[in-house]
């Protein structure tokens, strides 16, 4: 009786351990393989943005590219244009995508950026989407509209433009002087603070350049 007891104990104890094996055989596979895919996709968004050979720093000319805008085509004065005609006032520009939730996050500091700074400084946002696998022009247009942004918004065709400003993660953010400089250069998304505080020094810069070049 006590062995027949024993052996039956120990089934119970092998059962459970093998139904214990099974449902973390489950849970890896329903949570472990979806975290190791997950991984995959960042790591091809990743390479497909991260080759910044010959991408411009700050203290370089800004690449010139041709854009199209959903919206804010009386302050750039097009609807079709590059990025060169916008020179002769300080610029951030804000690349950004439709499916992408740092963007997302970001989108209504710079509202209130645009709104208090649109007189000093202009804020184009650029849809790149479609080369970082982050939604296409009709989500960026769908993501324009929900959050209810007003201020000036386009996209790219040119696939180079990722590379040549050395977008390596989504948000980027580029601060640009009147004279096509880049000033400075933000990866990830940004608060309110680290806007203002750029914005400032952008302003400063242009005082500065407008100091010397009267003197």
């Amino acid at each position: 009786m006590a062995n027949r007891r024993r052996r039956r104990s120990n089934a119970r104890v092998s059962t459970g351990a093998q139904q214990g094996a099974r449902q973390q055989q489950k849970n890896f596979m329903k949570y472990g393989l979806g975290a190791l895919a997950s991984v995959a996709v960042v790591a091809a968004v990743i390479f497909a943005v991260a080759s910044s050979s010959g991408s411009s720093g700050e203290g370089a000319e800004a690449p010139d590219f041709e854009f199209s805008m959903f919206q804010g085509i009386e302050e750039v004065g097009f609807r079709n244009g590059n990025l060169a005609r916008l020179e002769g006032k300080p610029l951030v520009l804000n690349f950004w995508a439709g499916l992408c939730p740092p963007c997302r996050a970001e989108m209504p500091q710079f509202q209130l950026f645009y709104e208090e700074f649109k007189e000093d400084i202009q804020l184009v946002g650029i849809d790149i989407g479609i080369f970082t696998g982050l939604g296409s022009h009709d989500n960026a247009e769908e993501l324009l509209r929900e959050l209810g942004v007003t201020y000036p918004a386009g996209w790219t065709d040119d696939g180079s433009v990722p590379r040549k400003f050395g977008v390596t993660a989504m948000p980027t953010t580029v601060f640009i002087s009147s004279d096509g400089t880049i000033i400075e250069k933000s990866v990830g998304a940004i608060d309110a603070n680290f806007l203002a505080r750029a914005s400032r020094e952008l302003l400063e810069a242009e005082a500065a350049a407008g100091a010397e070049q009267g003197g």
